[in-house]
């Protein structure tokens, strides 16, 4: 039996329509993908953005508490020493309800400085995420 026919015989034959179909659909994939790449590379440099927004606000918020503590340290030794030259027992009770109420508007200060900086923080943290998000669905769309 000899192969020499069946080597001979025409080859299989792809439709036009299931070609363009086919190149349809690879087009699709390839817009699919770039889209898909532009998204992940979006994300990527929102993340970015997000890790040194983060890492500025921990930075400036770690400041404040430190500039927080020294005025703390200070007002505490600036007390200490006012108490050493006390001469009588009212003018201590006077001292510390001066330097109490000092401290507790200070301290309220403070936390309201400290609860600000955080939300302020926080929002720019968020920002580039919230970016990156609205520009996906953009794309996406």
């Amino acid at each position: 039996m000899s192969n020499q026919g069946f080597f001979n015989t025409t080859p299989f034959q792809v439709p036009e329509q299931f070609r363009a179909f086919a190149e349809n659909g690879v087009n699709q994939a390839r817009d699919g993908y770039q889209k898909l790449k532009a998204v992940a590379e979006s994300n990527n440099q929102a993340l970015e953005a997000v890790y040194a927004s983060a890492a500025k606000g921990a930075s400036g918020f770690t400041a404040k508490l430190v500039d927080i503590a020294q005025a703390n340290v200070a007002s505490s030794f600036d007390f200490a020493q006012s108490l050493v030259g006390v001469t009588s027992l009212p003018q201590a009770a006077e001292l510390m309800s001066a330097h109490a109420r000092k401290q507790f508007e200070a301290l309220t200060a403070q936390s309201k400085e400290l609860a600000e900086l955080g939300q302020k923080v926080a929002t720019e943290t968020v920002e580039p995420l919230k970016a990156s998000v609205s520009k996906a669905f953009q794309n996406v769309g």
